[in-house]
C-alpha cells in the first residue's frame, strides 16, 4: 500500500522575520558587518540616559542656550532655579565619580562620544555646535570645553539672606552638632573660595558659612576650584547676626586668621602652634578668614580671637587659600592625623 507524502511546509518570506526572530537564531542569520555595527550602535544609544532621546542644538537663540548662559552669569538665577553649570569634561567626570552629582542635562560638542563612566546617568544628552558651546561657556575656543553639565544645586545649600531655611532653622543647617565651621568674610575671588571649601572638606570640617560680600560658591570658577567639595559639604550664606545665633546655639569659640602685624588697629595676635591646636581639641570652633584686599570686617575683629601664622620671611601675609589650608589642617578635629603625619 502506498502512502501519500505530505507536501513540504511553505517557506516564509524574508520580510516576515522580526528582529526577535533574528536574535533567536544567531547562528543561521548573520548580518553584514556594517549593518551589525549600526544595529549595535542603535541598541547602545537607546539604552543610554534612561531611554531618553538625544537632541541637537545648533542655534544660540535656542531657549536651552539662553537658560545655560543665565546659569553661568547670574547667581540670583542659579538660586531661583536651583541649578548650576559645570564646564569641562574633566571636572564633570570627577564630580560624577564622587557620587554626589545630580545631572539634569549633559551638553556635548558635536562628534564627542559619551564617556563610558557617564552612560548610566539618567539625564538628557544634547549635542551642540561649536558656536553654541562657545556661547554657553563664554570661551573663545572649544578645545577644553567638550562638555557642559546642568546640575541640580545641592539640597544642603541654604541662603539665609533670602529666607531659604526650609523651616528647619539652625537645626537644619549642618549635620548633627557641628564642631568645626569655616567662616568666609568677604572672599570675592572664586578660585580662593572654591579652594577653601575643598580644603575644609578634605580636613573633615562640618560646613562653610559665607558672610556678605562673598562670591557665589556655585560660580562656575568656584565650583571648578572646589572639585566637587561644594556638592558634599553643607554651605550656608547669611549675615553676622545669623552667625552669632549659630555660635551661641552650639557654644562655639570664634577664631580669626590675621597677619602678625596688622594696620587695622587690632590687638596683638596669638601665634598658631601645635600647643594651641591641642588646647582647642575639646572645643567647637568657628574659624573666620577674610579677603587679602579688605581683610577682616570690624565685627569679626571685635568678636573673634585673632590667630596668626608665624613667618620668618620678608612677607607679612599669605594668600588666603594657602593660609586657610594651614589653619584648617592644624585645627582639624582629628588630631591623631596631625600627630601621625608630623611625628619624627
Amino acid at each position: 500500500m502506498l502512502l501519500a507524502r505530505s507536501p513540504p511546509p511553505p517557506l516564509l518570506p524574508v520580510t516576515s522575520f522580526s528582529a526577535r526572530s533574528v536574535r533567536a537564531f544567531p547562528s543561521r542569520c548573520v548580518a553584514a558587518p556594517r549593518a551589525a555595527a549600526n544595529a549595535d550602535a542603535a541598541t547602545k544609544a537607546s539604552s543610554l540616559w534612561g531611554g531618553q532621546k538625544r537632541k541637537q542644538v545648533a542655534s544660540v537663540a535656542n531657549p536651552l542656550v539662553k537658560h545655560c548662559v543665565k546659569l553661568r552669569d547670574s547667581a540670583a538665577y542659579r538660586r531661583s532655579r536651583r541649578r548650576v553649570l559645570l564646564i569641562g569634561l574633566a571636572p564633570i567626570r570627577e564630580i560624577c565619580a564622587l557620587g554626589f552629582a545630580s545631572i539634569e542635562c549633559l551638553l556635548l560638542l558635536d562628534g564627542v562620544e559619551i564617556p563610558d563612566e557617564l552612560h548610566e546617568l539618567s539625564a538628557d544628552v544634547v549635542y551642540v555646535s561649536a558656536t553654541v558651546m562657545k556661547k554657553i561657556s563664554g570661551m573663545r575656543s572649544v578645545d577644553s570645553t567638550e562638555a557642559i553639565a546642568v546640575m541640580h544645586m545641592p539640597k544642603h545649600f541654604c541662603d539665609l539672606n533670602s529666607g531659604d531655611e526650609g523651616g528647619a532653622g539652625l537645626d537644619g543647617l549642618f549635620h548633627l552638632s557641628p564642631n568645626r565651621i569655616l567662616v568666609l568674610d568677604g572672599i570675592q575671588d572664586p578660585g580662593n573660595l572654591g579652594t577653601l571649601i575643598r580644603s575644609a572638606c578634605a580636613f573633615k570640617w562640618d560646613g562653610v558659612f559665607l558672610l556678605p560680600a562673598c562670591c557665589d560658591p556655585f560660580n562656575e570658577k568656584a565650583l571648578r576650584a572646589a572639585r566637587g567639595a561644594s556638592l558634599q559639604l553643607p554651605v550656608v550664606s547669611g549675615n553676622w547676626c545669623d552667625l552669632q545665633a549659630l555660635v551661641t546655639k552650639y557654644d562655639m569659640k570664634m577664631l580669626a586668621g590675621h597677619p602678625e602685624s596688622g594696620s587695622d588697629g587690632s590687638e596683638e595676635t596669638r601665634p598658631l602652634s601645635k600647643e594651641l591646636a591641642d588646647s582647642l581639641m575639646s572645643k567647637s570652633l568657628c574659624l573666620v578668614l577674610g579677603s587679602e584686599g579688605n581683610g577682616l570686617s570690624k565685627e569679626t575683629i571685635q568678636g573673634c580671637e585673632l590667630v596668626s601664622i608665624p613667618m620668618e620671611g620678608i612677607f607679612e601675609s599669605l594668600n588666603v587659600s594657602v593660609a586657610g589650608g594651614i589653619f584648617l589642617f592644624m585645627l582639624q578635629l582629628r588630631q591623631e592625623t596631625y600627630n601621625r603625619t608630623l611625628a619624627p
